[in-house]
Formats: structure tokens, sequence, C-alpha cells
């Protein structure tokens, strides 16, 4: 993708404002934005100047210093692009400054954008209301052709969301929308009902995001309805939905990574301790408990001291195959209509795969594991022997066949359960289902070793 930042900074540093004035209607609003941290004040201002107040809103909605850029502005300048904004920008755009000074913008904004910015305010942050915008078109639904088409010709001079047209009723009641292919075909007299769509798909504003966004995405339309008690309030457009979707990966690639949320590059060294240090702690008692176990068989590790040449083969495949049904598990739970017999079937697959797998790998690592101590003569117990040697071989084998399984089931099982005591699936996250998976090998492994020597040796 072609990069014009270069030129847009070597056209603003010119000196011919009716020029640049000119050539700025060809750049798109988003390389002007990513060019404005590398103007000096007086360059930003002279660029702002030019761009005047309706296209410099549009600017700065892909500005990402929005904070530091209208720091310097005065507040009744700030005021006036922030209302030109569409709604949803508007709110991105006064949640990067506090309190005070969002309160002071707002109150010098005009009533109908202070009211459309308060209404998205209105709701939580884990709601699909917080992320929509106002931009959308409205008509009614005893409107005739025509008149339909003299309200969307009025309405989209500020609202540009014109691929579909939404309809209301009598009583403000959401009735259904219309394509606009379907409003320009149609004779002018013809009567909206007969083009409308009734059963269009719709979202109330209080749902939580995350257990809606997979229906909004399974219709692929442009805009989808907000609805609060029947009567439109907004519109999701499709970067809205993009949008949604990223930070909902973000957040589940945190939790993954056992941090606690979000963390940015530009945070403090206590507030990223504060984020990682309660998983940590979690995961360090496992950690203790693991080698705890260890400890517990250290006759073992004494008298065949070999043996543990092969353990971090078991505990680290017995955390892959734990990982990976973790991450098949969290995508089919994010199916909010998923139902027992599917968890079922789910339940009992994974830990098959993990079965099969663990004994193709374990009959693999067992015939790697014979020809290396045999080529090498390493003595099991005592002097070297075949006998000895075929055993550990098994052990090994046998070993990683059976934690496979068992991590393939917690892996499975951990983020099923999380999700019935109501807590995010993605906290089961790859350090802990490892950690858990370290403690099953351990005594998989040792267990083994225990009994099958035990036996062998008396």
């Amino acid at each position: 993708m072609e990069n014009y930042v270069e030129e847009l900074l070597h056209l603003i540093k010119s000196n011919d404002e009716a020029h640049i004035k000119e050539e700025l209607e060809n750049y798109h609003e988003s390389d002007i934005a990513e060019c404005i941290p590398f103007l000096s004040k007086d360059e930003e201002e002279k660029l702002f100047r030019l761009l005047g107040d309706d296209r410099l809103s549009d600017v700065l909605s892909y500005a990402s210093e929005i904070e530091e850029i209208l720091e310097d502005l005065p507040e009744e300048k700030t005021a006036d692009i922030v209302e030109r904004m569409d709604a949803d920008d508007a709110v991105d755009t006064l949640q990067e400054l506090d309190e005070e000074d969002r309160e002071n913008i707002l109150s010098l904004m005009d009533k109908d954008a202070q009211e459309d910015v308060r209404l998205i305010l209105s709701y939580d942050e884990d709601e699909i209301g917080s992320v929509m915008t106002t931009n959308y078109i409205l008509v009614n639904k005893e409107d005739k052709v025509k008149d339909a088409m003299k309200k969307l010709i009025d309405q989209a001079k500020d609202n540009d969301n014109i691929t579909t047209i939404f309809v209301e009723d009598n009583e403000h009641n959401f009735a259904g929308a219309i394509d606009l292919k379907d409003l320009i075909c149609a004779r002018k007299d013809t009567p909206l009902e007969d083009i409308l769509i009734e059963n269009y798909p719709t979202v109330d504003g209080h749902n939580k995001t995350s257990l809606c966004i997979n229906d909004i995405r399974s219709y692929a339309e442009h805009l989808i309805p907000v609805l609060d008690n029947n009567q439109l309030v907004g519109v999701i457009t499709s970067d809205d939905i993009t949008e949604v979707v990223d930070e909902e990966m973000s957040e589940d690639y945190h939790k993954f990574a056992a941090i606690t949320s979000d963390s940015d590059i530009d945070e403090g060294v206590f507030t990223s301790l504060k984020k990682r240090l309660p998983w940590l702690i979690l995961l360090l008692g496992l950690g203790l408990i693991v080698s705890m176990l260890i400890s517990n068989f250290e006759a073992i590790i004494a008298a065949l001291p070999v043996m543990v040449f092969f353990q971090s083969l078991i505990l680290d495949m017995a955390g892959n195959a734990g990982t990976q049904s973790l991450a098949v598990t969290i995508r089919a739970l994010s199916d909010e209509e998923i139902t027992s017999k599917k968890k079922a079937i789910l339940i009992f697959r994974e830990v098959r795969v993990g079965l099969i797998n663990g004994l193709l790998l374990g009959i693999i690592s067992g015939f790697i594991c014979f020809l290396y101590l045999y080529l090498t003569r390493i003595p099991i117990h005592g002097e070297f022997n075949i006998q000895d040697t075929l055993i550990a071989s098994l052990i090994v084998g046998s070993s990683l066949c059976i934690a496979m399984g068992l991590a393939s089931f917690a892996g499975t099982m951990i983020p099923m359960l999380f999700k019935k005591i109501h807590v995010d699936p993605a906290v089961a996250s790859g350090p802990l289902i490892t950690t858990i998976n370290d403690v099953v090998a351990v005594l998989c492994y040792y267990g083994l070793t225990f009994l099958l020597f035990y036996i062998y040796l008396h």
C-alpha cells in the first residue's frame, strides 16, 4: 500500500497555501493524520487552518495522539471539531481526555451532538450500544417512496450511511429496513410497506458485546440497527464490527498470556506489575506443586537418574496437546448456542485425538529413546543391559500417550468449567493449562517409572 506521508510533509512545508489546500483534497484523511506527529507547531496550525473544521474533524478521527493534539487547541475550537465527527468517533475522542475536560467540551457542543454523545456514553463499556453510531437514515412506515427519497436527501447532508434506510412507525417503534437499491428502483407512489424488510436483524443496545458479536458478523450486513425498548437509537457499522473483533482478539490474547488486561506501550512499570503479578503468583504456586511432586520421586531419580533425561519431553508434549485442545474448546464455546450434547462430543473427540496422537508419538519417541540408550550404552540401573533399556523406552512411550490423552481432557474440561462458573474461558490461558498439565505429566511419568521398575527390579 502506498505511503504518502513523505509527500504530504513536503507539501505542508511548502509556502504556497493555495496550492497546499488544493492538493490536500487528493489525499485520504488517514494519510493526513499519519503525518501530524512529524509537524512542528506552526506547521500543524497551518495544516489545521487550511483543512477547515469539517475536514479536520474527519482527519482527527484517524489520529493516534489525539489527546496531545487537542490540548494545544482552545476548548471552543475542540468542541467545534468534535461535534462535526460521527458520534462514535466523538465518543472515542472525548474518552481520551480527562473527565473535567470532557465535560467542558461537551457543554460547548451543540445540543444534538451533545445528546448523541451522551446517549452512547450511557451504555456500559461491555455493551454493544457503547460502540454504535447515530449516523443513519430514518423514515416513517406511512411514507411513500417519493417522501422517503426526500427525507433521504435531507438527512444525507449529515448522515452518510445510506446503503440501508431504516423505518419506524408512528409510535417510533422500529418497523424494518429498506435497501437503497430497492428504494431507487421503486415507483414514486409505491407505499414503503411494499418494499419493507420487516424481519431485519437487530440487536439490543444493552446486550453484552462479547455475546452478540458472532451473531452480528454472521449477518454480514453493512449496518445493524441497535434498539432500546424497540426504538432505533443507533447502528453498528462494518467498521465498528471490525474494531470490536480486534479488541476481543486483543483481550483474549492478553488472557492467553496470563495478563489480566490490555497492556499499553506507554504504561508505567507498576501498572504492568499490577496486571501481571496475580497470574504469576498463581502460576508460581502451581509450579511449586510440580517441584514438590518431583521431589516425592527422589528415590526413583536417585536410583534411575537416566530417566530425568526424558522428563522435559513428556512435560512439553503434554503441554502442547493441552494447549491445542484449549484453543479448539474456547473457539467452540464462543458459540453461545452450543448444546450439552455437542460439548460431550467435543470432549470425547479431543481425548480421542490426544490419545491417538500420543500413541503415534509415543511409539516414535520410545523407538528413538531405545536407539539412543542402546547406541550410547547408558546404563539404566547398574550395568547396561537390553532389558532395562526396553523398559525405559516403554515408560517414555507409554507416559507420552497417557499424558497427552489426559492433557487433552484437561484442555477441554477446564475452559468448560470456567464457562460454567461464568468466568471467561480465555482465562484458562496457555500458561495455566501448561502448568496443570505439568502436574499430570509428572505423575504419569514417574508413577509409571516407579510401577514398572518396582515390578522388574523388586
